[in-house]
């Protein structure tokens, strides 16, 4: 099974942020956190790295639904989507959604299954649409 639902945008950092952004929206995600992870980094223990950032995305009818099944599966909760300049090319930003249905390998709760393909179908559209945008 696949870790994440990719794509790589010829944007820059910033562009590429706003446009996810968007793109989750139409799918009817928010962002609920975000994690500046190159910031964080060089607060903390004053390394550098490429632009990275983690925004926690949340459908509420999907994670209300998957919340039903189980209420540990909060734990998985939200979303994790990551853009990121890509190393090798830095005009390039790299957006990466986590695969859905790792709630289900995970848990092993196997009524969380056509949540997961829901979700999957909607962080799925959300990066098509990026990649339509190129």
């Amino acid at each position: 099974m696949a870790l994440a639902i990719s794509t790589v945008l010829n944007l820059p950092f910033d562009k590429a942020v706003a446009s996810v952004r968007d793109a989750l929206a139409d799918q009817g995600f928010g962002v609920l956190t975000e994690i500046n992870v190159t910031d964080t980094l060089k607060a903390k223990l004053d390394e550098d790295m490429e632009n990275y950032l983690i925004l926690g995305a949340c459908n509420p009818a999907l994670a209300h639904r998957a919340l039903g099944v189980d209420r540990q599966i909060g734990l998985l909760l939200p979303c994790n989507v990551v853009v990121r300049t890509d190393p090798e090319d830095p005009s390039n930003s790299i957006v990466e959604a986590m695969n859905p249905n790792l709630m289900v390998e995970v848990s092993g709760e196997p009524e969380l299954t056509p949540i997961a393909d829901d979700a999957t179908v909607k962080l799925t559209a959300a990066i098509a649409s990026l990649e339509a945008s190129r």
